[in-house]
């Protein structure tokens, strides 16, 4: 079970590569929550891998890159950390 996190404390946070397999369903999901966040400006549920385990943080996508994921403030999680995309 991920434990829910504010977007601005993912820096706390050591993101590491999450054993699951990024398929390319997970990269129509992020296509289509960037497209969620630029043109209607809704929210996300992203599950990503920590050292301290899973975290979840509810926010908006602003664009995805063949690595990362950049939230809307700059942040980046990178898409190997992904375990699971909801909206």
């Amino acid at each position: 079970m991920a434990t829910l996190i504010a977007k601005e404390e993912i820096s706390d946070y050591k993101i590491v590569p999450a054993f699951v397999d990024n398929t390319e369903q997970l990269q129509r999901e992020l296509t289509y929550a960037t497209r969620l966040g630029n043109e209607f400006k809704g929210k996300t549920s992203i599950t990503f891998e920590t050292t301290e385990g899973p975290r979840l943080v509810e926010t908006t996508v602003w664009s995805v890159t063949e690595g990362y994921l950049q939230l809307k403030g700059g942040t980046l999680i990178p898409i190997r950390s992904v375990i699971d995309v909801h909206f």
